[in-house]
């Protein structure tokens, strides 16, 4: 089955709260080398006028990636992740995601592009705070090969 056309401008309900934990910052830090005080020392990270310890940029793949199960999940996607690579990345930060953050994403697909049988499938997160204000933007281009692909491999 190819990947649903239809999924261009759906939207998914908002994702449960995540509630940034201090460790899981510093864990994610130690795991991308991000090796700032701000990311794991508190008094480092008020020294510069956070309440807390700062999420490196791409901690934010933590709350997209439940909106990317979301859209995973779809029974009429057409998506087989055994065929899906992630393309590509980008974040549009209106400020940091900073530990004691309460955060939920808002998933919409916006656009698809089809290229010798594969698709492209372009996404946004919207992830707000509790307050509903916005943080982060995070889009991401997902590859998705097609059904030839593993006919081919199978010869």
């Amino acid at each position: 089955m190819p990947v649903n056309s239809e999924l261009i401008g759906r939207e998914f309900p908002p994702t449960p709260p995540y509630l940034v934990g201090r460790e899981k910052v510093r864990e994610f830090a130690r795991a991308v080398f991000a090796d700032a005080p701000l990311h794991t020392d508190v008094d480092a990270a008020r020294a510069l006028g956070h309440a807390d310890v700062v999420a490196p940029p791409t901690f934010a793949m933590v709350i997209q990636d439940q909106t990317l199960q979301q859209l995973l999940s779809e029974p009429d996607s057409g998506i087989v992740l055994a065929r899906t690579i992630h393309a590509e990345q980008r974040f549009a930060y209106t400020r940091p995601i900073v530990a004691g953050d309460e955060l939920s994403g808002r998933l919409k697909v916006t656009g698809i592009r089809m290229m010798a049988g594969n698709a492209m499938i372009t996404s946004e997160a919207l992830i707000t705070d509790a307050a509903g204000e916005h943080v982060v933007t995070a889009t991401s281009v997902l590859l998705v090969g097609s059904d030839d692909n593993d006919a081919e491999g199978e010869a």
